[in-house]
């Protein structure tokens, strides 16, 4: 496959996730960012970058999970991050391929912890501050460069979230930002 359909895959995954925290739903912004993930998942695929795409196909997973949220119980309970985080550990030891490995784990399991807390706040700081820089990087040594590009975007959409909803709204558990 050529190189230009290759980053052609990551600049439309980068898409999804730029609208994503412009959604005040965060069911919504789940369903968002399952398509952007699915997407640079084959974009990593592709680059051959096994611990990105492993741990995003991952990311695909906890979004199915995070759609449901409301709806599973079990869902809500502490071990499914746990396990969550437990497998992204997993997916660390078998494709290590030095330290860049370490930046998808990061990435995945802050965001996924983040997630998992339901509440709008943390879910941007947790992208804000760990899990999109680490994105990053790591996009720029594997060489996604919609992945590197989106996360900066991703970083500004955040910012921008903050500032049109409010930073105490985004925190408030019962805000419209926590409802389905």
């Amino acid at each position: 496959m050529s190189a230009f359909v290759i980053q052609g895959i990551g600049f439309v995954a980068m898409a999804a996730f730029i609208i994503s925290y412009q959604i005040k739903s965060n069911r919504a912004l789940y369903l968002c960012q399952l398509i952007g993930s699915a997407l640079f998942c084959l974009q990593f695929f592709l680059l051959d970058a096994a611990s990105g795409c492993l741990s995003l196909a991952l990311n695909i997973v906890r979004s199915l999970l995070l759609l449901r949220y409301n709806e599973w119980r079990w869902v809500r309970s502490k071990a499914v991050p746990l396990l969550l985080v437990i497998a992204f550990a997993l997916v660390l030891r078998f494709t290590w391929a030095g330290p860049v490995s370490l930046l998808a784990f990061v990435a995945s399991a802050v965001s996924t912890v983040g997630y998992f807390s339901n509440n709008a706040r943390t879910i941007r700081l947790s992208n804000l501050l760990v899990a999109s820089p680490c994105w990053i990087v790591y996009d720029l040594i594997v060489g996604s460069w919609g992945g590197a590009v989106s996360e900066i975007i991703t970083i500004s959409s955040i910012l921008i979230s903050i500032y049109r909803f409010g930073w105490r709204a985004l925190g408030e558990p019962n805000s419209r930002f926590q409802q389905g």
